[in-house]
């Protein structure tokens, strides 16, 4: 992807959240992972949560952070599976503004060429809630990387060309 150097690289502050049952702070290998590429990007974590599969707890956190002026985006990790138990695009749209399609769209074309027609269980999306970006992929670290690695690195990139998701953050609020 063309970065133009050009430009100034522009640092987001990111709340990271893995949605499992049972996960937690030691065993959460995708959330680690997740967070080691952020920081690795040059991005800051403000903050950081495991919480359990439960759209009201979900959405509580979710508004938290849309509303706390210190996070520009918020990227979780699970969740995004078809069992009765996943429920984080339930979360994210009871908070969304605007569907984000294009990020699911890209991440199953993507995850097709690791894991074949089995990206179809896949139910990871994107959204925009009150001027926050909110992305949401799946709990496997396969995922994780072909997530960040292949689409959120450059687009959280505001170097990136022709666009990337950076630079309309101050635009976001418009009315």
């Amino acid at each position: 992807m063309p970065l133009d150097e050009t430009r100034i690289f522009k640092p987001v502050n990111i709340a990271l959240l893995t949605v499992s049952d049972t996960r937690t702070v030691d065993d959460d290998s995708s959330g680690n992972l997740l967070a080691e590429r952020i920081v690795g990007a040059g991005h800051k974590i403000v903050e950081r949560a495991i919480l359990r599969d439960d759209v009201a707890l979900l959405t509580a956190r979710l508004h938290n952070w849309i509303d706390d002026e210190r996070v520009d985006v918020v990227i979780s990790t699970g969740g995004t599976g078809l069992t009765g138990r996943d429920v984080t695009p339930e979360a994210l749209d009871k908070v969304k503004s605007k569907d984000i399609p294009g990020f699911g769209e890209l991440f199953r074309w993507l995850s097709f060429a690791s894991i074949g027609t089995s990206t179809i269980q896949s139910r990871a999306c994107a959204v925009l809630a009150r001027g926050t970006y909110i992305f949401a992929l799946p709990g496997s670290n396969g995922a994780v990387k072909d997530g960040w690695d292949q689409i959120l690195l450059h687009q959280l990139d505001s170097r990136h060309r022709p666009c990337n998701f950076v630079e309309l953050m101050p635009r976001l609020r418009e009315t």
